[in-house]
Protein backbone atom coordinates (compact mmCIF):
# COMPACT_ATOMS: atom_id res chain seq x y z
CA UNK A 1 0.00 0.00 0.00
CA UNK A 2 1.65 3.53 -1.13
CA UNK A 3 1.40 6.19 1.58
CA UNK A 4 0.10 9.67 0.49
CA UNK A 5 2.30 12.53 0.18
CA UNK A 6 0.98 14.97 2.00
CA UNK A 7 0.88 18.70 0.17
CA UNK A 8 3.62 20.39 1.61
CA UNK A 9 1.78 23.80 1.11
CA UNK A 10 -1.18 22.90 3.01
CA UNK A 11 1.08 21.12 5.98
CA UNK A 12 3.07 24.94 6.18
CA UNK A 13 -0.43 26.87 6.11
CA UNK A 14 -1.90 24.79 9.14
CA UNK A 15 1.61 24.69 10.81
CA UNK A 16 1.39 28.55 10.80
CA UNK A 17 -2.21 28.75 12.15
CA UNK A 18 -1.66 26.82 14.83
CA UNK A 19 1.79 28.60 15.43
CA UNK A 20 -0.58 32.05 15.80
CA UNK A 21 -3.05 30.77 17.80
CA UNK A 22 -0.60 29.71 20.10
CA UNK A 23 1.19 32.65 20.20
CA UNK A 24 -2.11 34.56 20.75
CA UNK A 25 -2.86 32.06 23.82
CA UNK A 26 0.14 33.64 25.20
CA UNK A 27 -0.64 36.76 24.62
CA UNK A 28 -4.15 36.45 25.68
CA UNK A 29 -2.39 35.09 29.09
CA UNK A 30 0.02 37.81 29.71
CA UNK A 31 -3.02 40.52 29.40
CA UNK A 32 -5.38 38.17 31.35
CA UNK A 33 -2.44 38.41 34.25
CA UNK A 34 -2.23 42.30 34.13
CA UNK A 35 0.30 42.81 31.67
CA UNK A 36 0.42 46.76 30.75
CA UNK A 37 3.07 46.23 28.17
CA UNK A 38 1.37 43.26 26.17
CA UNK A 39 -1.83 44.84 26.55
CA UNK A 40 0.03 48.21 25.12
CA UNK A 41 1.29 46.19 22.34
CA UNK A 42 -1.52 43.76 21.08
CA UNK A 43 -3.64 47.16 20.82
CA UNK A 44 -0.97 48.73 18.84
CA UNK A 45 -1.04 45.70 16.21
CA UNK A 46 -4.91 45.73 15.70
CA UNK A 47 -5.24 49.74 15.29
CA UNK A 48 -4.96 49.04 12.03
CA UNK A 49 -8.21 47.03 11.69
CA UNK A 50 -9.76 49.53 14.44
CA UNK A 51 -9.34 52.13 12.47
CA UNK A 52 -10.58 50.74 9.58
CA UNK A 53 -13.83 50.26 11.07
CA UNK A 54 -14.13 53.86 12.48
CA UNK A 55 -13.66 55.09 8.95
CA UNK A 56 -16.27 52.64 7.70
CA UNK A 57 -18.82 53.15 10.47
CA UNK A 58 -18.27 57.32 11.22
CA UNK A 59 -21.86 58.83 10.32
CA UNK A 60 -20.79 60.92 7.38
CA UNK A 61 -22.12 64.16 8.54
CA UNK A 62 -18.90 63.67 10.65
CA UNK A 63 -16.31 63.08 8.30
CA UNK A 64 -13.89 65.91 8.62
CA UNK A 65 -14.90 66.73 12.61
CA UNK A 66 -13.51 63.61 14.23
CA UNK A 67 -10.43 62.03 13.65
CA UNK A 68 -10.06 58.41 13.86
CA UNK A 69 -6.94 58.25 15.64
CA UNK A 70 -8.77 60.36 18.63
CA UNK A 71 -11.39 57.64 18.31
CA UNK A 72 -8.76 55.41 19.31
CA UNK A 73 -7.20 57.21 21.87
CA UNK A 74 -10.48 57.95 23.71
CA UNK A 75 -10.82 53.77 23.22
CA UNK A 76 -7.48 52.71 24.43
CA UNK A 77 -7.84 55.07 27.67
CA UNK A 78 -11.43 53.67 28.08
CA UNK A 79 -10.38 49.77 27.58
CA UNK A 80 -7.19 50.33 30.06
CA UNK A 81 -10.02 51.07 32.62
CA UNK A 82 -12.06 48.52 31.79
CA UNK A 83 -9.56 45.34 31.88
CA UNK A 84 -11.40 43.17 34.50
CA UNK A 85 -14.16 43.37 32.13
CA UNK A 86 -12.45 41.62 29.55
CA UNK A 87 -11.77 39.01 31.78
CA UNK A 88 -14.94 38.41 33.35
CA UNK A 89 -15.97 38.38 29.22
CA UNK A 90 -14.28 35.02 28.59
CA UNK A 91 -14.20 33.61 26.64
CA UNK A 92 -13.94 36.48 23.89
CA UNK A 93 -11.15 37.12 21.65
CA UNK A 94 -9.60 40.73 22.32
CA UNK A 95 -9.81 42.10 18.81
CA UNK A 96 -13.97 41.68 19.32
CA UNK A 97 -13.47 42.72 22.56
CA UNK A 98 -12.03 45.76 21.49
CA UNK A 99 -14.18 46.42 18.60
CA UNK A 100 -17.45 46.34 20.97
CA UNK A 101 -15.42 49.32 22.90
CA UNK A 102 -14.79 51.39 19.60
CA UNK A 103 -18.72 50.73 18.31
CA UNK A 104 -19.96 52.15 22.26
CA UNK A 105 -17.59 55.22 21.55
CA UNK A 106 -18.63 55.47 18.30
CA UNK A 107 -22.93 55.44 19.64
CA UNK A 108 -21.71 58.08 22.44
CA UNK A 109 -19.64 60.39 19.89
CA UNK A 110 -22.38 60.14 17.21
CA UNK A 111 -24.85 60.77 20.17
CA UNK A 112 -22.96 63.61 21.27
CA UNK A 113 -22.62 65.65 18.42
CA UNK A 114 -25.90 64.83 16.06
CA UNK A 115 -28.13 64.74 19.29
CA UNK A 116 -31.94 64.87 18.55
CA UNK A 117 -30.63 63.84 14.56
CA UNK A 118 -29.55 60.42 15.98
CA UNK A 119 -31.81 57.29 15.36
CA UNK A 120 -33.59 55.98 18.06
CA UNK A 121 -31.17 54.78 20.62
CA UNK A 122 -32.83 51.13 21.46
CA UNK A 123 -31.16 50.36 18.10
CA UNK A 124 -27.61 51.05 18.04
CA UNK A 125 -26.31 48.86 20.53
CA UNK A 126 -28.18 45.64 18.65
CA UNK A 127 -26.03 43.39 16.75
CA UNK A 128 -23.69 42.10 19.89
CA UNK A 129 -23.04 45.85 20.61
CA UNK A 130 -22.01 47.21 17.51
CA UNK A 131 -23.31 50.41 15.59
CA UNK A 132 -25.75 48.67 13.37
CA UNK A 133 -28.63 51.18 13.10
CA UNK A 134 -26.87 52.95 10.79
CA UNK A 135 -25.41 50.16 8.92
CA UNK A 136 -27.46 50.80 5.99
CA UNK A 137 -26.30 54.54 5.58
CA UNK A 138 -22.54 53.27 5.98
CA UNK A 139 -23.06 51.24 3.22
CA UNK A 140 -24.37 53.16 1.24
CA UNK A 141 -22.09 55.96 1.80
CA UNK A 142 -18.91 53.13 0.81
CA UNK A 143 -20.98 51.87 -1.96
CA UNK A 144 -21.67 54.96 -3.73
CA UNK A 145 -18.37 56.01 -2.91
CA UNK A 146 -17.04 53.76 -5.68
CA UNK A 147 -18.13 56.02 -8.30
CA UNK A 148 -15.70 58.33 -9.49
CA UNK A 149 -16.64 59.54 -12.82
CA UNK A 150 -18.24 62.98 -12.96
CA UNK A 151 -21.24 61.53 -14.05
CA UNK A 152 -21.67 58.95 -11.58
CA UNK A 153 -20.50 61.62 -9.06
CA UNK A 154 -23.78 63.32 -9.98
CA UNK A 155 -25.97 60.71 -9.20
CA UNK A 156 -24.51 59.82 -5.92
CA UNK A 157 -27.07 62.41 -4.04
CA UNK A 158 -30.22 60.71 -6.21
CA UNK A 159 -28.95 57.30 -5.65
CA UNK A 160 -28.53 57.37 -2.14
CA UNK A 161 -32.07 57.57 -0.63
CA UNK A 162 -32.98 54.56 -2.68
CA UNK A 163 -29.85 52.08 -2.23
CA UNK A 164 -30.10 52.89 1.28
CA UNK A 165 -34.29 51.94 1.74
CA UNK A 166 -32.71 48.61 -0.26
CA UNK A 167 -30.56 48.03 1.86
CA UNK A 168 -32.38 48.22 4.85
CA UNK A 169 -34.93 45.97 3.71
CA UNK A 170 -32.78 42.85 3.77
CA UNK A 171 -32.92 41.13 7.14
CA UNK A 172 -30.62 42.86 9.44
CA UNK A 173 -28.52 40.21 10.08
CA UNK A 174 -27.40 39.63 6.65
CA UNK A 175 -26.80 43.43 6.22
CA UNK A 176 -24.62 43.50 8.73
CA UNK A 177 -22.44 40.68 7.35
CA UNK A 178 -21.55 42.21 4.60
CA UNK A 179 -20.36 45.23 6.53
CA UNK A 180 -18.20 43.41 8.56
CA UNK A 181 -16.84 41.08 5.97
CA UNK A 182 -16.28 43.53 3.21
CA UNK A 183 -15.77 46.99 4.97
CA UNK A 184 -14.42 45.67 8.31
CA UNK A 185 -12.48 43.06 6.83
CA UNK A 186 -13.20 40.24 9.45
CA UNK A 187 -12.78 36.71 9.15
CA UNK A 188 -15.88 34.35 9.35
CA UNK A 189 -14.48 33.06 12.49
CA UNK A 190 -14.98 36.92 13.90
CA UNK A 191 -18.14 37.85 12.36
CA UNK A 192 -19.72 34.49 13.79
CA UNK A 193 -18.24 35.61 17.44
CA UNK A 194 -19.84 39.27 17.28
CA UNK A 195 -22.90 38.41 16.00
CA UNK A 196 -23.19 35.37 18.17
CA UNK A 197 -23.72 32.71 15.54
CA UNK A 198 -22.32 29.32 14.10
CA UNK A 199 -19.33 29.97 11.75
CA UNK A 200 -21.05 27.44 8.95
CA UNK A 201 -24.07 29.56 9.60
CA UNK A 202 -22.30 32.94 8.90
CA UNK A 203 -20.53 31.44 5.88
CA UNK A 204 -24.23 30.75 4.38
CA UNK A 205 -25.21 33.57 5.21
CA UNK A 206 -22.53 35.75 3.67
CA UNK A 207 -23.01 33.90 0.18
CA UNK A 208 -26.80 34.89 0.56
CA UNK A 209 -26.84 38.57 1.73
CA UNK A 210 -23.64 38.88 -1.37
CA UNK A 211 -25.86 37.81 -4.11
CA UNK A 212 -29.28 39.77 -2.36
CA UNK A 213 -26.80 43.13 -2.24
CA UNK A 214 -25.57 42.12 -6.12
CA UNK A 215 -29.31 42.40 -7.12
CA UNK A 216 -29.85 45.58 -5.19
CA UNK A 217 -26.31 47.03 -7.10
CA UNK A 218 -27.49 45.47 -10.81
CA UNK A 219 -29.47 48.99 -10.60
CA UNK A 220 -26.40 51.36 -10.51
CA UNK A 221 -25.05 50.84 -14.07
CA UNK A 222 -21.11 49.97 -14.74
CA UNK A 223 -21.24 49.32 -10.97
CA UNK A 224 -20.59 45.81 -11.15
CA UNK A 225 -18.05 45.90 -13.61
CA UNK A 226 -15.59 46.69 -10.78
CA UNK A 227 -13.94 44.06 -8.26
CA UNK A 228 -15.73 45.94 -5.10
CA UNK A 229 -17.56 42.90 -4.59
CA UNK A 230 -15.85 40.22 -6.22
CA UNK A 231 -13.90 38.58 -2.80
Amino acid sequence: MTASVPNSGESLEAKDSASAAGADEARLARVLAGDEEAFTAWFAELRPRLVRMVHFRLDPRLRGRIDAEDVLQEVYVDAVRRRDAFAAAQPMTFFVWLRLIVGQTLVDLHRRHLGAQMRDAGRERSLGGGVSAGTSQSLSFHLLGKLSSPSMAAMRAELSASLTQALEEMNETDREILALRHFEELSNKEVAEVLGIERKAASIRYVRALERLKKVLSAVPGFLDSQTLGR
